[in-house]
């Protein structure tokens, strides 16, 4: 594809530039994520297939992590309800290109100043209008300090931000009723790319009434509703019916979508067997072998910008400072990725190359650094013998994962790896929901390694770097900081090309190469599929299946 032009004229459409250029997805169909991945992407993807049914079309998921408030959801549970409840400035399509949603236009001559217009005579579904206000607040809201929000870091880049700032921010100014001004730290052109993803979503007034409350009964703008008060039956389902005033591209064909909330991923793949589940984005690992033959061309096998890592607790005994470094390398050695991904995973994962995904314009499977992702035994060996001369080793090393997302058999494979490679003690540490287990890392409880993962928010390099080992963000689970890391991520953010960005995040990475402050493992493929219940199923570039497009039979 060719490079993304620099947005420098003045009635210019930064979206329209973006959207044609090279931070788009290369070529990829979509897919799902090894459930849960710890981010919540804005879906999209057309109006194509057949005609609007009443049915209810079922999906499965999994216990939203936090109330559903947009700046506070990091999560694939919440985040495939707040995707289907509220629409953005931009959404994303199926292959990952940013169309204009709310946003009427997004502007700017020197990618600082962004002048945003917004579509008029839009409104939530409680009657508040969906105007300049409503997003201006919102991002206040999300980026405020005291209201500790998981992806205030993604309004780090807009003048005023801290993160001991309170005050609004000074970079976003009111101009009218449809139109607000952003302006940067610094020139960011690639700014708009982001604006699709539930942080930047909008909120009502009424939501400023008592935040608690509304993130019970969310208010959205988008496509979907819920469909009475109290629809959201904590670990049971979420029901959800058409928006009727809701006029975007992401119209309804069906008549409401019910998320159904399982404890193992076998449980529902059962169900989809017995058309009891009409579409499903995560097929359980005993069944990899046999699901392609078992659902026909109904089976979903493609590639997705889907990340799997496994993080190591940042104050977790050994794995401080250099012998913490010596560990991770040590690990990182220990762990035979391409027997692991063929034996558990049947080939529907690919080993890890870097801390991105092959699907993103601007990978490369030869950062240096990379090596150490290279199943060496003698290597590993003589890593960890380094790291015992600073302190010896004892305990056990333990690797936390949600048992409902079907995630014990690599889990197992892989500390086995480690125990028959440096002769120490691993085993798997299971939670039985991943709202605990995120709750956990989130307040920092857990010590020892716990599984990662990262679903794209929007087709760029920096969205698998920033969010989650900048220092500070809110998803850097391991408390990452390093100043030459994130020295990087600013000159690759303010450059003038998509080119000479990658180069900046590739030695970003090659920092992270040396620190790995999460270990990566593999690349993930969407292994979903549908039941004989629903025609028009499609999954987008960042695997989630476009359920507004779902139709009944």
């Amino acid at each position: 594809m060719k490079g993304r032009p620099n947005v420098t004229l003045r009635r210019h459409s930064a979206l329209a530039a973006i959207a044609s250029a090279a931070l788009l997805l290369a070529a990829c169909g979509g897919n799902s994520p090894d459930t849960n991945t710890t981010t919540s992407p804005a879906g999209g993807g057309g109006t194509g297939g057949g005609e609007a049914t009443t049915g209810i079309v079922t999906v499965n998921g999994t216990e939203p992590q936090n109330k559903l408030i947009p700046t506070n959801t990091n999560e694939v549970g919440g985040g495939k309800i707040l995707d289907l409840m509220f629409e953005g400035l931009v959404y994303y399509d199926a292959e990952g290109a940013p169309q204009n949603a709310v946003a009427e236009d997004i502007a700017t001559e020197d990618s600082k100043v962004y002048t945003i217009k917004l579509k008029k005579d839009l409104k939530f579904t409680n009657g508040d209008p969906v105007d300049a206000e409503s997003f201006v607040k919102a991002w206040n809201y999300g980026a405020k300090a005291d209201n500790a929000q998981l992806s205030s870091y993604f309004f780090e880049p807009i003048e005023g931000f801290s993160e001991t700032n309170n005050e609004d921010l000074k970079g976003l100014e009111v101009v009218d009723a449809t139109t607000f001004k952003v302006t940067l730290k610094q020139p960011e052109a690639d700014f708009p790319l982001r604006l699709g993803y539930s942080a930047f979503y909008p909120l009502p007034k009424s939501a400023f009434d008592n935040m608690d409350a509304f993130g019970e009964n969310p208010i959205g703008n988008g496509p979907y509703k819920f469909a009475k008060e109290g629809a959201w039956e904590h670990n049971v389902k979420v029901d959800l019916v058409p928006n009727e005033d809701y006029s975007g591209e992401r119209k309804a064909k069906n008549g409401g979508v019910t998320i159904k909330i399982y404890d193992t991923q076998e449980a529902a793949y059962n169900d989809l067997l017995a058309n009891n589940l009409d579409v499903i984005d995560a097929i359980p690992d005993s069944a990899l072998p046999t699901f392609e033959n078992e659902l026909g061309d109904r089976a979903v096998n493609q590639a997705a910008a889907i990340f799997q890592s496994i993080t190591v607790a940042g104050k977790t005994p050994h794995f401080e400072g250099e012998e913490g470094v010596l560990r991770r390398q040590a690990i990182s050695h220990a762990i035979n990725r391409e027997e692991v991904t063929k034996a558990i995973f049947n080939g529907t994962r690919t080993p890890a190359k870097d801390f991105t995904s092959p699907v993103i314009k601007g990978w490369s499977e030869s950062v240096p650094g990379s090596d150490v992702l290279n199943f060496d035994k003698a290597k590993a060996k003589e890593l960890w013998a380094k790291a015992d001369e600073i302190s010896k080793w004892d305990g056990k090393f333990t690797i936390a994962y949600n048992a409902d997302g079907g995630h014990q058999a690599w889990v197992d494979a892989v500390a086995n790896s480690i125990k028959n490679t440096l002769g120490i003690e691993a085993v798997g540490n299971p939670y039985p929901k991943f709202a605990e287990l995120r709750t956990d890392v989130t307040e920092r409880k857990i010590t020892g390694a716990f599984r990662t993962g990262w679903q794209a928010d929007y087709p760029g390099l920096f969205n698998f770097l920033g969010p989650l080992y900048g220092t500070g963000a809110g998803s850097n689970d391991s408390d990452y900081s390093s100043e030459e890391f994130d020295k990087l991520l600013r000159e690759g953010s303010a450059a003038s090309s998509v080119e000479d960005a990658n180069k900046s995040f590739q030695k970003a990475q090659e920092v992270l190469f040396k620190d790995l402050p999460s270990i990566p493992l593999w690349y993930s493929n969407v292994t979903g599929g549908w039941a004989e219940t629903v025609d028009n199923v499609k999954f987008g570039w960042n695997s989630v299946p476009l359920l507004y497009n779902v139709t009944k039979k």
